[in-house]
């Protein structure tokens, strides 16, 4: 009996200060407890980070800590203040409900994120908005069931079932114009050749405007980044760069300080990598998966 009235008296004493707090008007961000323990909400600027292109002042990234450990949806900025991603974390890890914007605040991609993979519906999206592809993942992250790809005005490109990470069934793939391009049976990913039937298209096909080709950005290492040798970037060609933290932060090949083909290593306030950006032929080609260690 004892035991039970010292728990609801420690618990009436948490519930006071935490109500005192808010009658006093202090601030209940950014919090530590006694053991030095991040709690509650965390805004997180720049002043801490000190990324190129940020203001001191702005706002990287903000969300929850439960001793220390970010928990629910994380909020993380660009530059230009626009929401580059929202990720649900579970014991500070990426577990849950994920979408990812590019700079111009279009979406990007979205989908349920548990033990680095995407389980359930995905969706990946053109840069006008369109969505890209239309994914189901089973639990261990391999495709299954119905599966759509699209062309960027909208139509459909190829539908057809997966079942374990392979083709599995009748896939149709589709011409821009909507027109049925082809027939194909797979089983277990094995295309049956025989089986197979391909169409010509019965209307015009218009023909898509050229990609606009965009540069990578100019690479800008921050000071605390070196190669293994500790020599400065010149820019030109291949680099591995570390942070003061001995990880990796780009390796690849540059061209006046353009990485025209490897990766970008992202790290989040706490040093957990949430992020690899593959480059080729100096253009952005999307994210490489971010293995679980």
């Amino acid at each position: 009996m004892r035991k039970v009235v010292l728990i609801l008296l420690f618990v009436a004493c948490k519930i006071a200060v935490a109500q005192s707090f808010e009658l006093s008007g202090k601030d209940t961000i950014n919090v530590t407890d006694a053991t030095g323990k991040k709690q509650g909400k965390w805004v997180v600027t720049n002043a801490t980070l000190h990324k190129p292109c940020y203001t001191d002042d702005q706002v990287v990234e903000e969300g929850k800590y439960i001793d220390s450990k970010k928990t629910g949806p994380w909020k993380e900025y660009y530059c230009n203040k626009n929401i580059k991603s929202v990720i649900t974390y579970e014991n500070n890890r990426p577990s849950g409900y994920a979408k990812m914007y590019n700079e111009n605040g279009k979406i990007k991609e979205e989908g349920m994120w548990k033990n680095n993979r995407w389980i359930g519906d995905y969706k990946l999206y053109y840069d006008n908005g369109q969505v890209q592809q239309a994914f189901k993942f089973n639990a261990s992250g391999k495709r299954e069931g119905p599966q759509v790809y699209y062309h960027e005005n909208g139509q459909v490109m190829i539908e057809g079932n997966w079942a374990e990470g392979k083709e599995a069934g009748e896939l149709k793939e589709y011409y821009p114009n909507g027109d049925i391009k082809s027939i194909k049976n797979f089983s277990d990913g094995n295309i049956d050749p025989a089986k197979t039937k391909t169409f010509e298209p019965k209307k015009p096909i218009v023909a898509p405007k050229p990609e606009e080709v965009v540069a990578a950005p100019p690479i800008i290492p921050k000071k605390d980044e070196k190669d293994n040798l500790g020599k400065p970037f010149n820019g030109e060609g291949h680099w591995t760069l570390y942070n003061s933290n001995r990880q990796i932060t780009k390796d690849g090949t540059f061209s006046k300080s353009r990485l025209m083909d490897g990766k970008v290593y992202y790290y989040d306030s706490d040093g957990i990598l949430n992020r690899i950006a593959v480059y080729k032929d100096g253009k952005y080609v999307g994210d490489a998966v971010v293995e679980d260690k």
